[in-house]
């Protein structure tokens, strides 16, 4: 199945793009795979792959940097443990910033995919998509320049300084990996931000946990930290052509205390 392209001028923007940035790349050393060519040459549909899917990469959608909680570790004076490692030069891990901006949800995220992960040798367990920076992995360092940088990028479909990299990197991995690899985007599938500029690079290797739908940003996190503490996988589905909306689904209830016996009016 092809690239779909209505409403998001794919063609002229990737004719247009100019040459491959040397910026940072999802991959462990950083760099593109040799396999970076230009145009797309893409595998089989993963209905058609069966037993060589051997890989699963997670992409996880980044966290709020323009919230309150991002305030508190991105202030030139915050005394918080991680805001003064961001100020650092040596910066806090991106999975310990993003875990403490969206609180349950990326902790959530975090979670599920360090306990489903299958990614290649040369491969980090999770990817985020960055603002301005493409895919970034979970566990690298960032500083709190970086994170500024990425505050004033606009995560939307139309915004070429946020899919441009995005778009690069999502490329490389195809190349390199698509063959034998599923991509599952951890975040969410109801609007185009991430979904438009990954399916026209994935197609329907570009799966989703089917339980998303119809679930908030909360209900998403505690479900996939339920998952991994159970060591149950969600079912996935291809994004493409999905019912990415639907009815509000049930919460997920935190276990409840035993309750304790009430004591009679004159009793002890």
């Amino acid at each position: 199945m092809g690239p779909r392209t209505s409403g998001w001028n794919y063609t002229s923007f990737s004719a247009a793009r100019g040459p491959r940035p040397e910026a940072r790349g999802p991959f462990r050393s950083g760099a593109f795979p040799a396999c970076y060519a230009s145009g797309i040459s893409r595998s089989d549909p993963i209905s058609d792959r069966g037993s060589a899917v051997e890989h699963t990469i997670f992409l996880l959608s980044p966290g709020h940097l323009g919230g309150a909680r991002a305030d508190l570790i991105m202030g030139a004076t915050a005394e918080l443990p991680l805001a003064r490692a961001l100020r650092s030069t040596g910066g806090a891990r991106l999975g310990e910033v993003f875990s403490f901006v969206s609180s349950l949800y990326f902790r959530g995220k975090v979670a599920y995919a360090a306990a489903f992960a299958r990614p290649p040798d040369d491969l980090a367990r999770a990817l985020v998509i960055s603002a301005g920076e493409g895919l970034v992995a979970v566990d690298e360092a960032v500083t709190l320049g970086r994170l500024r940088a990425w505050r004033q990028v606009e995560i939307d479909a139309r915004n070429e300084a946020f899919t441009r990299p995005l778009v690069e990197h999502a490329e490389a991995l195809e190349r390199a990996y698509g063959a034998t690899t599923r991509f599952v985007l951890l975040g969410s599938v109801a609007s185009d931000k991430y979904v438009r500029p990954l399916t026209a690079v994935f197609g329907d290797h570009l799966l989703f946990p089917l339980d998303f739908v119809g679930r908030g940003d909360m209900s998403r996190g505690a479900l996939m930290l339920r998952a991994a503490r159970e060591g149950r996988e969600l079912p996935y589905g291809p994004i493409e052509g999905a019912a990415r909306r639907g009815v509000r689904a049930p919460s997920i209830a935190a276990p409840r205390a035993r309750a304790r016996p009430r004591r009679g009016a004159g009793g002890r």
